[in-house]
């Protein structure tokens, strides 16, 4: 009423099922308000929506998670994402991705976590937030120390800010979690590829990697081998879609992949899927599931046999069941093998 703006029924409908939650003694509660799970239409929020809700939570310390994904929320919106986070101290969650928002929206949630001490888990997967973005929640980590898991997954990031995040995480011993796939890259180097693996020589704290279409080669696998056998915190790794092109050294990386399993007995979740396997390759990743030392739920390939042969098949643990959207019952089945970031809980169902 003090804005002169229509009631969005889809959210008064949350908020009193909130209400009733509150009634009943529950606290930590998530707000959702996705727009893409629901068996009947719903208003979708946009920036003025947004405005209401951040006023409303602004003094509620019973709600600690708000998912706003798939909704119509630009970089004005995020103007009143960034003034919730710096008043409301009960957050720990927050998912707003595939929106609409753009750079100017990546700048002000990364300069809003400067100051927050509270949130723990971001998600802007799908926004393109671009190498600007990209640059401003690099700097943002080298003074939060509060935020755990970071999803900034198809928001177009550049060689300069994949590389920027990798030194900033020699340092941060906070963040347990990251998503930086498919940046947009140019050329054949693998300079974000060196730099990454360099950050897990140094880095002793993160648990989930995920750098799926890195265009990462047999070299640059290596360098993340080299990596692997030094580092003992890091349980999840995608390096799916790599680009594999030689056929004199087709598969080697991957083989010194499942090598640096034998050695490391930390990793225990590793998606390949989308390279060229070769013979190699498909015998080293079906020895490691038959010995016991790669779980079939933790990995994207299953062996199979053909006429004395070893082949490798694609299995849905590396298609993220609850990446994109929840269950509206019931419990997501297999954490482990659904996105990486369940491995690093923060909070009840998060």
């Amino acid at each position: 009423m003090e804005n002169s703006q229509k009631v969005n029924d889809f959210i008064l409908q949350k908020l009193k099922g909130v209400d009733e939650e509150i009634k009943k003694g529950s606290g930590g509660i998530t707000l959702n308000l996705a727009g893409n799970n629901h068996s009947m239409p719903v208003e979708r929020l946009t920036n003025e929506d947004f405005l209401i809700l951040s006023k409303i939570l602004e003094k509620n310390p019973y709600i600690n998670g708000l998912d706003v994904r798939y909704n119509l929320i630009s970089d004005a919106g995020l103007y009143y994402a960034a003034k919730l986070l710096q008043k409301q101290h009960s957050l720990i969650y927050l998912n707003l991705m595939f929106n609409d928002i753009g750079p100017k929206g990546g700048e002000l949630i990364a300069k809003a976590l400067l100051k927050n001490t509270t949130l723990k888990y971001l998600r802007m997967t799908g926004n393109k937030v671009e190498n600007k973005g990209g640059m401003c929640f690099a700097a943002m980590l080298q003074i939060n120390s509060s935020l755990e898991k970071l999803d900034l997954g198809d928001t177009d990031l550049g060689m300069q800010s994949v590389i920027a995040f990798a030194t900033v995480l020699t340092q941060n011993q906070t963040i347990k979690a990251i998503n930086l796939n498919r940046p947009i890259l140019y050329g054949e180097q693998e300079e974000s590829t060196v730099h990454l693996g360099h950050m897990l020589k140094e880095n002793h704290s993160l648990i989930t990697l995920h750098m799926s279409k890195h265009n990462v080669k047999n070299s640059g696998l290596k360098q993340l081998c080299d990596a692997l056998y030094l580092n003992r915190s890091l349980r999840y790794l995608d390096v799916s879609w790599l680009s594999i092109v030689s056929n004199n050294i087709q598969g080697e990386g991957l083989v010194a992949l499942s090598e640096s399993m034998k050695t490391n007995p930390t990793l225990s979740n590793i998606y390949i899927w989308g390279n060229n396997f070769d013979e190699a390759t498909c015998v080293a990743y079906s020895n490691l599931i038959e010995m016991g030392r790669l779980r079939p739920d933790d990995t994207d390939v299953q062996p199979y046999e053909v006429d004395g042969r070893v082949y490798l098949s694609e299995v849905s643990n590396g298609l993220k069941r609850h990446y994109y959207w929840t269950p509206t019952y019931g419990e997501a089945f297999s954490h482990s093998s659904n996105a990486g970031f369940s491995l690093v809980p923060v909070g009840q169902q998060l």
